[in-house]
């Protein structure tokens, strides 16, 4: 692994967190959105993540231990999905979205654990850009031995 494909990798871990920042504050924004039936109720929604892994390249310099230290090329978003857990009903009578016994139904977002998420990714962010500067000083410093 070359130090230039350490831009690439914090790069992809940028770009994941990102992704988790927007579902996130997708998630704080509907947060009090109310329905009357449970099948239009906004359902909190959590990215997926998975590690690439460096291809296999035949030849010289290839270890004898590859499938155990195959080499992490970044994080990738596999996709959005739907948390499945049990919305809120209250009862509600007065309210204008209740359904015709009174209820209405709140999203499955728990603030807390939302605003948790956001710090942790915003951390994991700041950590990928801080790499990023690193990496690009041991270059810097690299370009000057022969000097």
């Amino acid at each position: 692994m070359s130090l230039a494909s350490v831009f690439n990798i914090a790069g992809s871990g940028m770009s994941a967190q990102t992704t988790r920042l927007n579902t996130v504050a997708s998630n704080i924004a509907n947060a009090e959105t109310v329905s009357s039936s449970i099948d239009q109720t906004y359902r909190a929604r959590h990215p997926v993540f998975a590690t690439t892994f460096q291809q296999a390249q035949g030849g010289i310099g290839q270890s004898l231990f590859q499938d155990q230290d195959a080499a992490g090329q970044g994080v990738q978003v596999l996709g959005v999905v739907e948390d499945q857990g049990n919305l809120e009903a209250r009862y509600q009578p007065s309210h204008p979205a209740a359904n015709k016994d009174g209820y209405v139904f709140y999203p499955n977002v728990n603030v807390v654990e939302e605003m948790a998420d956001m710090i942790s990714a915003s951390r994991s962010f700041q950590t990928n850009a801080e790499l990023m500067n690193t990496a690009k000083t041991m270059m810097q410093k690299v370009l000057t031995l022969g000097q």
